[in-house]
């Protein structure tokens, strides 16, 4: 670093524009002019001094930006484990909706094992809300993991709601979604190594579709009991 690279990483914003337009007035280099600014600023403590304190309080923003760069990254990574978790023998995936909501629910389900074996759920299940469309979905994928002896299992769902009430305290369950938090549980308590995981919609694409598929096909049978 030259001697002007460490005068102007010392210097604020009002000291350089000062320096410029002394060096302006008074036909000075602009080193010497921001010298000059730099030693009225530090006045009886010196020059040095003012270097040598604002040097230290540059390392000390800088490690504190680095440390909170760090805590971000530490974040982000914990973020992403416990989205993805260890992997698991079986893994499946759900999703549930309701046209219009509440209105007639679809619901998708995805569940592969370690062995190739691929389970694929896409149905209507009656009238609700999209919550309510979503715990029924969650319930049909763990059903299809019970029929199958689906052993250590990972299920992945884009519902909040559902992920929270389920994992969360009975307390905090809205009433409306108890009954189907009891069933849920109680097929959890039939299988082992259950881990339930949310994921953004863009990672739970193939049950998202196989319940649109469902919801698709809803709308296609009201519409043919129309016409009859």
């Amino acid at each position: 670093m030259t001697d002007l690279d460490r005068l102007q990483s010392a210097a604020n914003r009002t000291e350089l524009a000062a320096s410029r337009k002394r060096a302006l007035r008074e036909g000075l280099p602009f080193e010497s002019a921001l010298r000059l600014v730099l030693a009225e600023s530090a006045g009886e403590a010196g020059l040095a001094a003012l270097l040598a304190q604002r040097a230290a309080l540059r390392g000390a923003e800088a490690a504190r930006l680095a440390q909170r760069k760090a805590a971000r990254e530490a974040a982000h990574a914990l973020r992403g484990a416990r989205h993805l978790g260890a992997p698991c023998a079986w893994r499946a995936w759900f999703d549930g909706s309701a046209r219009p909501n509440p209105g007639r629910c679809g619901i998708g389900g995805l569940l592969r094992g370690p062995a190739g074996e691929l389970v694929e759920l896409s149905r209507a299940a009656g009238y609700g809300n999209s919550s309510e469309a979503e715990y029924l979905a969650l319930i049909a994928v763990l059903e299809a993991a019970l029929a199958h002896g689906a052993g250590e299992l990972a299920v992945y769902g884009d519902s909040q709601v559902v992920i929270d009430d389920v994992n969360g305290p009975l307390e905090d369950s809205a009433p409306v979604l108890r009954p189907y938090r009891a069933r849920v549980h109680a097929l959890l308590g039939r299988l082992q190594g259950v881990t339930l995981r949310w994921v953004p919609r863009h990672r739970n694409l193939e049950a998202d579709r196989l319940s649109q598929r469902a919801g698709e096909l809803l709308a296609i049978d009201a519409d043919a009991l129309a016409f009859r």
